[in-house]
């Protein structure tokens, strides 16, 4: 079985809450944006976050995430720049981005490879840019 176009844009709409999926989802959750220096699982397992450091995960809101489109129904990026806290210390080699339900803990929504890696080190503020956080329902 696969997603139709109109199930992929609607499903990622609802989860960066531009839309209710179907029009029966009757909230989304939060989604934060967090780092990790291993490379993620498809079951949302192998996520290794920095740890202390200034490091924290990054909340976002709709008008933090783009639409997904009809003309690119599977895939969303962010429309602002997402920052996180200024590190305080090494922060480890970074080289996934994971979106989280919760704060701390909670569950992994989706996860991708960074195009650059990034050692954030003390006096660092790692930033995407608008578009650089690109998600796929696949």
């Amino acid at each position: 079985m696969s997603f139709t176009n109109y199930a992929a844009q609607a499903i990622l709409n609802a989860l960066v809450g531009k839309s209710s999926a179907f029009g029966s989802l009757s909230s989304r959750p939060t989604l934060y944006v967090g780092l990790s220096t291993t490379a993620p699982s498809e079951s949302g397992g192998n996520v290794t976050e920095p740890s202390g450091n200034g490091y924290a995960r990054v909340q976002t809101s709709p008008s933090d995430w783009n639409s997904a489109t009809l003309a690119d129904p599977s895939v969303v990026s962010n429309a602002n720049a997402i920052g996180f806290p200024t590190a305080t210390g090494p922060w480890g080699n970074c080289t996934h981005f994971v979106i989280f339900d919760a704060a701390v803990a909670g569950s992994v929504i989706a996860s991708g490879q960074l195009v650059v890696q990034k050692s954030p080190t003390s006096g660092d503020t790692p930033t995407f840019e608008p578009g650089a956080l690109v998600w796929e329902l696949d």
